[in-house]
């Protein structure tokens, strides 16, 4: 992902994105140029096509902006928990505007990176790994729960489905599909215990290749990052971080 088009992708979606702020949202070139710290003329210029940001700056741009926007903000309005402590993802992982923005938001962060697949998990992750995928002009691998006919062999990674249930779940991968000299970014919708994205990060151990990052929408409490132990080996991106329902009610 650090090809000149790539690059160019990145700009351009950075100007959409003021340019959502700036006509859309209503807000003033002063408030805008507080937030990112340029010049009004220098947000002015590139608001109206005249210039465009270098990659460095159209990456530091799209953080602030996409704050500003409010993809986050989106996103939390439609995370409601049940008794149990789940909520329902369907008004997230269903909308294409969000799923888009959230590419978006992929790509910007891993321009320059390399990647050269993306691996998610089915069901709920493959709408979200598919936009993902498109975004930075990558191949999709889904971990599914069955073998499937016609593929002569698989790479599985079998894990406990929660910390008491004793239930487990086993991935599966075609062999083929992930190389060595391969780079895979784990994308999923939600990570809250993290079992799932480690399996996933499992298998892309498991075929020796690397593992530029995991990307995800939603993370849930903090257990998840015990479990998830990628500290320096590679980025983790997240959207929005929520308290779990029991972390939220011990504050009160």
């Amino acid at each position: 992902m650090s090809t000149h088009a790539d690059e160019l992708k990145l700009r351009l979606m950075t100007i959409e994105l003021l340019r959502t702020a700036k006509y859309k949202r209503n807000i003033t070139y002063r408030e805008l140029a507080s937030k990112t710290g340029l010049p009004v003329t220098v947000l002015s210029r590139y608001a109206k096509g005249h210039v465009l940001p270098n990659t460095a700056r159209a990456k530091q741009l799209w953080k602030v902006l996409s704050k500003i926007v409010g993809l986050e903000t989106e996103l939390r309005s439609r995370i409601k928990f049940d008794e149990d402590g789940y909520f329902d993802n369907t008004d997230i992982i269903g909308d294409f505007n969000i799923l888009q923005q959230a590419a978006n938001h992929a790509l910007a962060n891993f321009a320059g990176k390399r990647v050269t697949k993306v691996l998610t998990a089915a069901v709920d992750g493959v709408p979200l790994g598919t936009m993902v995928a498109n975004a930075l002009g990558v191949n999709l691998i889904v971990g599914k729960r069955n073998k499937e006919v016609g593929v002569k062999a698989f790479l599985e990674e079998t894990y406990i489905l929660g910390k008491d249930s004793g239930v487990t779940m086993t991935l599966y991968i075609p062999k083929e599909a992930i190389k060595k000299r391969d780079s895979v970014l784990v994308v999923d919708d939600m990570i809250k215990t993290g079992e799932t994205q480690a399996a996933l990060v499992n298998l892309i151990r498991k075929a020796k290749a690397e593992i530029s990052g995991v990307f995800t929408l939603v993370a849930v409490g903090e257990e998840w990052k015990r479990r998830l132990k990628l500290s320096g080996e590679c980025p983790i991106e997240v959207i929005t971080y929520v308290k779990t329902p029991h972390e939220a009610g011990s504050h009160l």
